[in-house]
């Protein structure tokens, strides 16, 4: 267990660097930070030149790979950080110098446990990407096929052990000062960052979420997860197939190319929406560098290692969510957040619809380009803090994602109407889950359910409850609790003639 001291120095050290990067400067000045933590602020600052406009990815960037990490999830909680840091954040994108090739191949090599030779017939010495955790090279193998090669970084696992065991130690340190700190939830915002880091340390992992979103994906035919090398694909190393294609920040590479940017940005925020709504698997670091247009008009995506899941209930309610925000029913989108309890329930729910309003009419219709997404977050965080809004932990990623999404979208199209976009997706999947057919679907699956479980009741009865003529002897009739044996059997008989019943009359309507 790593003592205070060793946290405490490693903290001064990292806010030390943010110090003089001029990270800290909004941490002073924000009234909601507690005071003890602008008072370390100021003093890590001391004697410091700081830069007029903070650069906050420098300063993540300084400190380390962990860090980077760190900084990409913090990009998702503008409420936490600001938006201004928020957009500075995203800059942290293949940030780190490459590591040494020889150490590369010493990587693979140890990792297969077999001379490289047997498995590629070339790979390029210059990486083509070069993250965080790991580093991407362009390879061939024995059987001729173009491929890519995800190494992760030599001393990867140890590095961010260390730095996690501190950022959850200083997270338990500022939320035990309660108020708005505590409200923030900064120990759940390190547990995922941790569970995040913890997938993304294990490439075989990130393999099986890019098989997995494909499967998913199979409806979506504008939409390419290229496929893995299983047979070259280890925990420390991924080999998938090439993507040769113009990566959607090429805005004008793309018009040369005679792409349809307005098409793709609308075929972007479908893939997502089947992602997010319809399978409940989402690619969740799906920025411009992730994202590319093939030669056919598809789109294609790299980069699994954050991947976000959300239940079917959860994803229910963001597509009410959605179109309640869409057709302006404030009222039903107020109700959803209080029937899954994101709002406390000693809340007016037409208040909250009301300071709903107050921030989706100003936007709604109107073209992305015109709207001022900094102001509609401030308002909407504002909203969370009137109303008591904890984080939800399986949001965190959606709405990261949401945000990644827009902005790529609008760098493609910027008259996309995101409202109009998703529309004719959320009504038809909210049509299909939750309108009448979907209604007598799942009577038939709940009524057939409950007749398949009948035959194990009857057994765990049988087991509870055995036959006079078995080994044990049956013990005096006066101690037998005959109503409950026979209430028991009576009650299957009751239900399985009432599951027919309902079974029946569901055939009849809908023949009907």
């Amino acid at each position: 267990m790593t003592a205070p001291l060793v946290h405490l120095f490693r903290l001064l050290k990292w806010g030390r660097i943010l110090a003089r990067h001029g990270a800290l400067t909004g941490i002073e000045e924000d009234r909601n930070t507690p005071r003890p933590i602008r008072r370390l602020a100021r003093i890590a600052r001391m004697g410091a030149r700081v830069p007029r406009t903070p650069r906050y990815a420098d300063a993540f960037q300084e400190i380390g790979p962990a860090a980077i990490k760190l900084g990409q999830t913090l990009a998702t909680r503008p409420d936490l950080v600001g938006e201004q840091a928020a957009r500075d954040l995203l800059r942290l994108q293949d940030a780190l110098p490459p590591v040494d090739f020889t150490i590369i191949c010493e990587e693979i090599r140890s990792s297969f446990g077999r001379p490289i030779e047997e498995l590629f017939d070339e790979i390029e010495e210059i990486p083509i990407g070069a993250a965080s955790i790991a580093q991407v090279h362009r390879a061939v193998t024995t059987d001729g096929r173009r491929v890519a090669i995800k190494v992760l970084r030599p001393g990867i696992e140890a590095e961010f052990a260390r730095a996690i065991d501190t950022y959850e130690w200083a997270a338990a340190q500022v939320e035990a000062m309660g108020g708005e700190a505590a409200r923030l939830r900064p120990r759940l915002v390190i547990e995922t960052f941790k569970r995040w880091t913890a997938r993304e340390l294990d490439l075989r992992r990130e393999a099986a979420s890019a098989s997995e979103l494909a499967v998913g994906m199979e409806a979506e035919p504008d939409f390419v997860v290229p496929a893995i090398d299983w047979q070259r694909t280890t925990g420390r190393v991924m080999t998938l197939e090439w993507v040769d294609g113009i990566k959607l920040s090429n805005r004008d590479a793309l018009i040369e190319a005679g792409h349809d940017v307005s098409l793709l940005a609308a075929r972007l925020v479908r893939a997502f929406l089947r992602q997010a709504i319809a399978e409940g698997f989402f690619h969740a670091d799906m920025h411009q560098g992730n994202l590319f247009a093939l030669a056919d008009g598809r789109i294609a995506a790299i980069d699994f290692g954050i991947m976000g899941r959300i239940d079917r209930r959860a994803r229910v309610w963001l597509a009410e969510i959605l179109y309640g925000l869409i057709t302006g029913d404030y009222k039903r989108v107020a109700e959803i957040h209080f029937e899954a309890g994101y709002v406390p329930a000693h809340h007016n729910v037409a208040e909250f619809a009301t300071a709903l309003r107050a921030v989706g009419e100003p936007v709604r219709g109107m073209p992305v380009k015109d709207m001022s997404i900094g102001m509609m977050l401030d308002s909407l965080f504002n909203i969370t803090r009137d109303f008591d809004m904890q984080t939800q932990p399986h949001l965190l990623l959606l709405q990261k994602t949401m945000v990644m999404i827009e902005g790529v979208a609008t760098t493609l199209d910027p008259d996309i109407n995101l409202w109009e976009t998703a529309a004719p997706f959320v009504r038809e999947w909210i049509r299909t889950e939750l309108g009448p057919e979907a209604a007598i679907a799942d009577k038939l699956i709940e009524d057939f359910r409950t007749i398949a479980r009948l035959p194990q009741l009857v057994r765990n009865l049988e087991a509870r409850y055995p036959s006079p003529g078995g080994a044990p002897p049956s013990p005096p009739l006066k101690d037998i609790e005959i109503v409950r044996v026979g209430g028991g059997w009576r009650y299957i008989a009751v239900a399985a003639v009432t599951a027919a019943v309902s079974i029946a009359a569901t055939l009849l309507a809908v023949h009907s």
